[in-house]
Parts: structure tokens; C-alpha cells; sequence
């Protein structure tokens, strides 16, 4: 499976492990963003195209909580009225502001699916998700430049 996303492939195999590394598969692209910038490929449009790849991982993220939120807070998570309507008003008051840290492992997806079940406003969600992506992978960028 290596193999598929060797930095060989380039930008495509770049976006598309970063666009799945935004999903709930458990997969990372920093690895792979490394390797590029490590090697042959300039940092501006490797971030770039990882930026873009994983932010729009998040938007699908952030599309299954808009149109499966309801199914997934009564049937999955079997969350009643009462804690629901608190954590709504917690998220509306505090929680948007949560999206800048939607690049994080583990806690990420969540954020965006949460995004799309508290209806965040897509052109904040969106805004708030590209500022921390795209400075985390600037940040390993830079990091493996200054490495290498």
C-alpha cells in the first residue's frame, strides 16, 4: 500500500492521502508532505495542494454531520434533548472557534462533524479549517526544510 502513496506519484497521491486523512479513516499525509519536501519538491504548492486535499476531506466530513447529524445524535450517540441543547449552546458560543484546530490527530474529524451538526456557517467553517490546516503543513514544511 506504500507504494500507492509514494512521493514518486507526486501532488495526486499527495492530495488524495491528504483528502482521506481528513476523513475517519485513521491516516496521516504529514509523512508524505515530508518526503516530498525532503526531496525534489518545492514547499509552496506541496502545502498547497495538501492544504486543499485535507480541507476538503473536512468538508465531508462537515456534509455528514449537516445531513446525518440527526440520525447520528439520536441513533449512534443516543443523545437526549436536554444534553443536546446545552452542548448546542456551548458550541454556538465557543465551539466554532474550535475549527482552527480541526488539523489535530484524533480530535480533528470530530470537530468537523460536530461543525456540521451545530450548522456552522460554511464560509466560516471553511475559513477556520484552511487557516489551521494550511499552517500546520507550512509548519512541517518549514521544519523539514530547516532538517534537511
Amino acid at each position: 500500500m506504500t507504494e500507492l502513496f509514494s512521493p514518486e506519484l507526486g501532488y495526486p497521491a499527495l492530495f488524495f492521502l491528504s483528502f482521506l486523512a481528513a476523513t475517519v479513516l485513521p491516516l496521516g499525509s504529514e509523512w508524505l508532505l515530508v518526503a516530498m519536501v525532503a526531496g525534489s519538491y518545492e514547499p509552496a504548492p506541496t502545502v498547497l495542494v495538501a492544504t486543499a486535499g485535507n480541507t476538503l476531506g473536512a468538508c465531508s466530513t462537515y456534509a455528514i454531520g449537516i445531513w446525518g447529524g440527526a440520525y447520528l445524535i439520536k441513533r449512534i450517540l443516543r443523545i437526549d434533548e436536554n444534553s443536546q441543547k446545552k452542548a448546542e449552546r456551548f458550541y454556538s458560543k465557543w465551539g466554532q472557534w474550535s475549527l482552527l484546530f480541526a488539523w489535530l490527530p484524533v480530535v480533528g474529524d470530530p470537530l468537523c462533524l460536530v461543525g456540521g451538526i451545530a450548522r456552522v456557517r460554511f464560509s466560516l467553517f471553511l475559513l477556520l479549517v484552511v487557516i489551521g490546516k494550511f499552517f500546520r503543513y507550512a509548519l512541517l514544511a518549514w521544519g523539514t526544510l530547516q532538517a534537511v
